[in-house]
């Protein structure tokens, strides 16, 4: 458990430094629901366990459970003749994915996040009431991928930017809505947002925001500490969209050293400069044994006094499929601030 360290002897001995630890951070209730399926799934059937491309993005948690016996391919087609399962990751998957599944007669097991099953049952719903889909996020993200693979080819356009927003011409401005990938920024999404809505007025969305609880939580955190700290240590993976997000946030608040690490070894100790005060968060599928790492790095060079500065409280928790439940134990919750 991370907590403050002793004052200094002698001035001399180590210079002293503030931590603001941002709250929440870390894993949020998907990833936590994710990892747990591996887990599961590999005491119920032992290894090996597939998983279709990396169970969630961030490299520490991966090799964790390869270590364990899950084997991550990026195609079904990577995965030999086997009775053992294959599990799709927790950004979701097209929909010809676990058909592809059914006809090799694999077990499939669904790691997919419930707010993001979310985002593909209204994509689904606008299509059946006959509505052009716009999707807002980033291509090539697994997410974005899966999303759009619920539909026919052509069924979903993706747009990324305000320009494109602009630019942008349906077949019929009565019959359109629009979602979102769950990891993006809530600034850029709600300018994106409000030129659609400006242009078309008529478009459908959401009830309900798609840019998950834990996206908006982890920005809020940082951005309630970007104008008191010298520089911010986002601790993630720089393929997780939701980590890269924390960068921009702190930027745009004001704090323009904003430094994205899978580990404290990658800390760019010759890039902080001259620092007082130092804020240090975690995107949503970072564990906390990786911030404690990088906290531990600053102890060896500073005499810290360290606040947790807490936005919101988390105590959000998925179930896991039914198949497993039978070897979990007493539900997780995920931790108030984490």
């Amino acid at each position: 458990m991370i907590g403050p360290a002793p004052h200094p002897t002698s001035s001399t001995e180590l210079p002293p430094l503030r931590i603001l630890l941002a709250a929440p951070r870390g894993f949020c209730a998907g990833v936590d629901r994710a990892i747990q399926i591996v887990e599961l799934a590999l005491i119920k059937y032992g290894a090996p366990v597939y998983v279709r491309h990396e169970i969630v993005h961030n490299r520490y948690v991966v090799e964790s459970l390869r270590a364990k016996g899950a084997v991550f391919v990026e195609e079904l087609s990577d995965i030999p003749e086997t009775s053992q399962p294959v599990i799709f990751s927790a950004h979701g998957v097209a929909k010809s994915v676990p058909e592809a599944a059914k006809a090799r007669n694999l077990i499939a097991l669904d790691a997919t996040c419930p707010l993001v099953v979310k985002v593909h049952n209204e994509a689904k719903r606008h299509n059946e009431d006959g509505l052009e889909i716009v999707l807002v996020g980033h291509a090539g993200h697994p997410e974005v991928v899966g999303t759009m693979g619920q539909l026919p080819d052509g069924a979903v356009n993706l747009i990324e930017t305000e320009t494109e927003a602009r630019a942008y011409t349906p077949r019929d401005p009565a019959k359109l809505a629009f979602i979102t990938q769950t990891t993006l920024s809530v600034d850029d999404t709600s300018a994106i947002v409000a030129i659609l809505k400006d242009r078309f007025p008529a478009i459908a969305g959401p009830v309900k925001e798609d840019i998950c609880y834990a996206t908006t939580n982890r920005q809020a955190a940082v951005k309630s500490i970007a104008s008191r700290i010298d520089a911010l240590i986002v601790v993630g993976a720089p393929n997780s969209s939701n980590s890269v997000r924390l960068v921009e946030v702190a930027e745009r608040g004001g704090c323009t050293r904003a430094f994205l690490v899978q580990r404290a070894t990658d800390i760019p100790w010759d890039q902080l400069g001259q620092i007082a005060t130092l804020g240090i968060t975690a995107g949503a599928s970072a564990p906390e044994v990786l911030v404690e790492e990088v906290v531990e790095a600053f102890r060896a060079r500073y005499a810290l006094t360290i606040e947790t500065v807490t936005n919101a409280e988390e105590r959000v928790a998925f179930n896991i499929p039914r198949e497993l439940r039978d070897f979990a134990p007493a539900p997780r919750q995920s931790q108030p601030g984490r």
